[in-house]
């Protein structure tokens, strides 16, 4: 679900608001204008960093330093650490416009903004790598050759290079194409796709709840694909009006909102050119999800991940490719009054055994499954968050995980023949991630602090530096080191939850000074699978904020990601309970500090957040000045199913949790200041979660302030949209939070 990304991103991708005094007192540290300029204060951004195959280079997606939304692709030499441009992406684009479908694909890979160069897959050898571009492909080579593969209007879809390089393979019109690479010769594997039927590519709920952005999967020796079919004619219609700037389109897009049908899945595996096609056997049961598809080492056995609507059962098929056959391996299975959650930290060995994630003893731990029988690789009240690499040959599993506190993220290793004995490979006091060779013999590793934006280097088996990708030092000319001066560091604590639970916070201040108080800007999220507060680097828009006089302030509450299944599960069928009980214990807090003003604090949360500013103004009135609400889920019911469904159950059953959790019933309840912001081609939380909240409100002659963003999606931001939207915010907080506006009750 977005919400969770633009929960977390929100406030770091836009300037935010301030009372006149403190205008009066930053002193211009930062403009808002500065902000959302270029270069980017946090440095360059580097995007899909990659190892080629041999080791040699490093490929990253770099934005330029005079737009830091169009991205280039980049190489760089690990031997001598020199860089080169590979593919210039101004100098090869034609600028075509997108496809419609392309568009939504990038909407639900959170790239909806970018430019240029998105994505690129490189070929086994070493020697090419495919580029889509402006609808269209392209095969680099590194000596900075660049041949055209496809020129059609169509545009093609989740293009890749077949795992021996002999194939090409895309999406276009909805049918699956494969391209010989040595002959040019384009094929097309299949020919239903039309109208309601779909080959190769992922449903909505696949891209948006399932983490699945693809449809189809090559077999290791370049001679079978497994492609999946759907059908979404079952699917209801939202007719969604994408209103724009000059002129309205109206989509009647296939929106399965929670309670409703979902597409008709098959999975089938053929040849590259469409024949020996052999249909999968899924099971009697239509109404599922197909969660994950891949290939054993061998080739010999396609596995099949089977969700029921319900999620709260998790098969793990193994099938025949050549018959199409399926046995369950093994079941995952939730606990009472809880789901099963999905994960990619799972990989097949040679061996025939699986490493495998599962959250069965209440934590997300690695597990190996060999001839039918389960070894616990790790274990304790702490997460592993995703597997990194496995070397087969020594048995070492690289992987990320919070073994050393839930601020830090941390890469460890753990040996198949000493399962429980856990070695953290990198640095205290940092926020890391990572991408590696299979083996993570070499290791791309990213990390990140309060004080230090994005660093990047290439490691050894070890986490022993061999190079800097991105050093990224905040010094000399990088553009945040003319605001460092002022920059303020961030400041953790706990209170406890009405049960008793710990939850953790983060603050940032101003420089306090004695017997001053000072507003807070409480930003929050509050839903599932989304950690807000870290170590990480929380960006330069944190410390405009807290330039100009607020406190920046977040809590994460019951039902938030990586402390285990107990914390997450509060939120079943109880959205809108334990969340805002806990965030409105922050507020609490807040008011019993003596360097905080009381008076005035203002909520601000996007998309689920948004969904929890209109909850927490309805269940306290008075306890916050102001609140920002942007693009929030209103009812329940006109959401998706398969991320409603996974924690609200299914509103045909459960109505009365459903009818609890909307905030349409008790929206006269509404009392303190409210601006809700909406973009009018929302096709995630669709324009009508707030139309409805808007009728209901004026319809009770209740106050509220709106804006609305002609063509803008889920996501709100954009060249000159970004200023918009955060003067308008800011300009909203002034009138109810400045020096002269009416304290809150």
């Amino acid at each position: 679900m977005w919400k969770a990304a633009l929960g977390a991103m929100a406030l770091l991708s836009a300037g935010v608001a301030m009372p006149v005094e403190a205008q009066q007192m930053a002193g211009g540290d930062l403009t808002l204008e500065r902000v959302f300029a270029s270069p980017d204060l946090a440095g360059t951004t580097p995007r899909a960093l990659r190892l080629s195959p041999d080791g040699t280079l490093v490929t990253v997606l770099r934005n330029r330093p005079d737009d830091n939304q169009r991205f280039d692709l980049w190489a760089m030499d690990t031997a001598t650490g020199q860089w080169r441009m590979l593919v210039d992406s101004l100098k090869l684009g034609t600028g075509a416009e997108l496809s419609e479908a392309e568009k939504m694909q990038r909407e639900r890979a959170r790239i909806g903004g970018s430019k240029g160069i998105v994505a690129y897959d490189w070929a086994p050898d070493g020697k090419s790598i495919l580029v889509p571009l402006d609808g269209d492909l392209y095969l680099a080579t590194l000596d900075g050759n660049v041949r055209r593969l496809t020129a059609t209007e169509g545009g093609e879809l989740n293009p890749v290079i077949s795992p021996r390089g002999g194939f090409a393979s895309f999406v276009r019109d909805q049918n699956l194409f494969v391209l010989d690479l040595a002959t040019a010769k384009e094929m097309k594997a299949t020919t239903e796709g039309k109208g309601t039927v779909y080959f190769g590519e992922a449903e909505f709920v696949a891209q948006e709840e399932m983490g699945r952005r693809t449809g189809y999967w090559w077999s290791p020796d370049d001679k079978r694909i497994a492609v999946q079919r759907f059908d979404e004619s079952p699917v209801g219609i939202v007719s969604r009006a994408a209103i724009g700037a000059e002129g309205t389109k109206i989509y009647d897009q296939r929106y399965p909102k929670a309670g409703t049908a979902n597409v008709l899945v098959d999975l089938y595996v053929m040849n590259p050119d469409g024949s020996g096609r052999v249909k999968v056997d899924l099971g009697t049961e239509t109404d599922i999800y197909l969660a994950r598809v891949n290939w054993t080492p061998d080739g010999k056995t396609l596995l099949v991940q089977r969700q029921n609507r319900a999620q709260t059962v998790l098969d793990m098929l193994a099938v025949d490719p050549t018959t199409g056959a399926s046995r369950v391996l093994f079941s995952e299975k939730s606990g009472e009054r809880s789901w099963v959650n999905l994960s990619d930290a799972y990989r097949a060995l040679k061996d025939g055994s699986l490493i495998w994630w599962s959250e069965r003893d209440g934590h997300g731990h690695l597990y190996r499954f060999k001839s039918g029988k389960w070894t616990q690789l790790t274990k304790g009240e702490w997460e592993v968050a995703d597997i990194v690499g496995v070397d087969e040959a020594s048995g070492r599993i690289t992987f990320t995980g919070n073994k050393d506190g839930v601020l830090e993220r941390h890469l460890y290793t753990v040996n198949l023949g000493k399962p429980g004995v856990v070695t953290r490979i990198t640095e205290p006091g940092w926020w890391h991630g990572a991408s590696a060779n299979g083996t993570a013999s070499k290791i791309i590793l990213t990390r990140s602090k309060s004080d230090q934006p994005a660093q990047i280097m290439l490691t050894d088996a070890a986490g022993k530096r061999l190079a800097w990708v991105n050093e990224n030092t905040v010094a000399g000319e990088h553009p945040y080191a003319p605001y460092l001066a002022s920059h303020q560091q961030k400041s953790f604590g706990t209170i406890k939850a009405a049960d008793g639970t710990i939850l953790h916070w983060e603050m940032i201040t101003p420089k306090l000074e004695p017997g001053k108080k000072y507003p807070v800007f409480f930003q929050h999220y509050g839903g599932p699978h989304s950690q807000q507060v870290s170590r990480a680097w929380g960006g330069a828009l944190q410390q405009y904020l807290v330039d100009r006089g607020y406190i920046w302030f977040v809590l994460d509450n019951r039902g938030a990601a990586n402390r285990g299944k107990a914390f997450e599960d509060h939120l079943y069928q109880a959205m809108g309970g334990v969340e805002v009980e806990d965030q409105l214990a922050g507020a609490a807090y807040l008011k019993t500090l003596d360097f905080v003003d009381a008076g005035r604090i203002a909520t601000y949360g996007w998309s689920y957040g948004g969904y929890m500013t209109l909850k927490m103004l309805q269940a306290a009135p008075g306890t916050f000045a102001a609140g920002i609400s942007g693009a929030p889920v209103s009812k329940w019911e006109l959401y998706d199913t398969h991320y409603t469904e996974r924690y609200m159950g299914d509103p045909r059953q459960v109505q009365p949790a459903y009818d609890k959790a909307n905030t349409v019933a008790d929206a006269t309840r509404i009392a303190d200041p409210l601006l809700l912001i909406h973009g009018m081609a929302d096709d995630n939380v669709v324009l009508e979660h707030s139309t409805v909240m808007m009728a209901k409100m004026q319809s009770a002659a209740v106050p509220f302030e709106t804006m609305l963003y002609p063509g803008q999606t889920h996501r709100v931001a954009g060249p000159g949209i970004s200023v918009h939207l955060w003067t308008t915010i800011l300009n909203f907080l002034d009138r109810h939070m400045g020096k002269d506006a009416p304290p809150a009750k």
